[in-house]
């Protein structure tokens, strides 16, 4: 049974950072690209960050130059660094599997990390 767990999240202001981890266990974590994705109240979950089998990265537009996507293929983690942090950027992480990073997600929505911005 695959399970992934999500953490890191919290409450920051507005330009501060985190960093979220997701471990992933039950598969062999090496044959999938990994993907973050965050879901705001009333929103759609959207696709923020990839990483492919190999390293490479995709980032959507709002995120660029922010956030970080890394693996640890050792551990089994994939990490989110978000630096300069907007109130928008407010929302549930959620992290899945992909079979490449112009995929779509594998896996259903689990626990996830809330991560609010806020004054």
């Amino acid at each position: 049974q695959v399970q992934l767990e999500e953490s890191g999240g919290g409450l920051v202001q507005p330009g501060g950072s985190l960093r979220l981890s997701c471990v992933i266990s039950g598969t062999i974590f090496t044959i999938y690209a990994m993907g973050w994705y965050r879901q705001a109240p009333g929103k759609e979950r959207d696709l923020v960050a990839a990483i492919s089998q190999g390293g490479n990265t995709k980032y959507v537009d709002s995120v660029k130059g922010r956030f970080t996507i890394s693996r640890d293929n050792a551990k089994s983690t994939v990490y989110l660094q978000m630096n300069s942090l907007r109130p928008e950027d407010t929302a549930v992480y959620y992290c899945s599997r992909m079979r490449t990073i112009q995929g779509d997600a594998l896996d259903a929505r689990g626990q996830g990390t809330l991560v609010t911005v806020s004054s």
